[in-house]
Formats: structure tokens, sequence, C-alpha cells
């Protein structure tokens, strides 16, 4: 064969891989560079939940005050923070669902006390039935402008009881 064929057969080679790398390269790069959404947070590993009580606060919570499963969650937009727990001893969970017992959620971040509403038809938005063992009950407390704000640290007092540094989700 004739070296300026095999040369001229070597270029035309190259010419294609180079034109086929630099269309690829102009196909991924535009891709690529575009986000359909902002990258999401990296989220915690199952195992570590920092919005979960500790074990020996859930076990203090559940001994004294015969409650568990403290939650603490916006609603409403926002407008409502819901705080809820499970009854385990109906005789310890008392003052939780007792009507005389102004309820309260303290927020140190935001410097605020929400209370818990009186609507004129519903009345206060809380549970305060007789408490039954195995159910949850809740009650929402008003959070006008917004200022209590997830991933917030609270506490809720209601009479006697406290539960600090509950994570708002």
């Amino acid at each position: 064969m004739n070296r300026g064929f095999q040369s001229k057969m070597t270029f035309t080679r190259l010419t294609k891989l180079l034109a086929g790398v630099i269309a690829s390269a102009i196909l991924v790069a535009p891709v690529g560079a575009q986000s359909a959404a902002p990258a999401a947070k990296p989220t915690a590993p199952a195992r570590h939940q920092p919005n979960r009580l500790s074990k020996r606060a859930s076990l203090y919570y559940g001994q004294v005050w015969g409650v568990d499963s403290l939650s603490v969650k916006t609603a409403e937009s926002g407008e409502i923070i819901r705080f809820s727990y499970r009854v385990l001893d109906v005789n310890k969970a008392k003052t939780l669902n007792d009507k005389k017992a102004e309820p309260a959620l303290i927020d140190p971040q935001a410097g605020v006390k929400l209370v818990v509403p009186e609507l004129e038809k519903v009345g206060k938005l809380r549970q305060s039935s007789t408490p039954v063992a195995g159910k949850v009950y809740w009650m929402a407390f008003s959070n006008k402008g917004r200022l209590v704000k997830p991933g917030h640290r609270v506490d809720v007092a209601i009479g006697n009881f406290r539960a600090s540094g509950l994570v708002v989700q």
C-alpha cells in the first residue's frame, strides 16, 4: 500500500474519532449543565435521626408521665404547631389531659410562648377527655406570624409536665 494512502486513512479515522468526541461532549454538556430543581440537602442516615428523643428521655417520659411518641409538627402552612403524644399509663398521663392546666409551647430561639387557641363554637383546640392507654392525643398551638419554624427546639409545658428540647418538624 501507498504511505500516502495509509496516512490519509489514519487522518480520516482520527478526524471521525475527534468529531465523535466533540459531538458527544456537545450533547452531554447541556444536559449536565441544566438542573430542573435545586439539589436537595443530603439526608441523614436512618440510624441518625436528630428529631427523635434520646432513649433516656423516652424512658423518663414513659415512666414519670406515662406517655411516649412525643412529637411537634407544623400544620396549616405553619400557622398551627401540633403537639402529640401517646398514652401508656392512664393515671400518670391525666395531667396532660387536665382541662384546668393551661398548655404552653415555648420557643427560646424565637422568643415566644404559644397558647392553645379557643374557638367560639369548638372550644380549645386540644383533647381533654379522660386518657385511654394506647391512644394518641394532640393539641394545637396558634403560631401567628409563623415565628416558630421547623428545626427549632421547643419546650411544652402543661401543668407540672414539661417536655424540653423537642424539635419542630
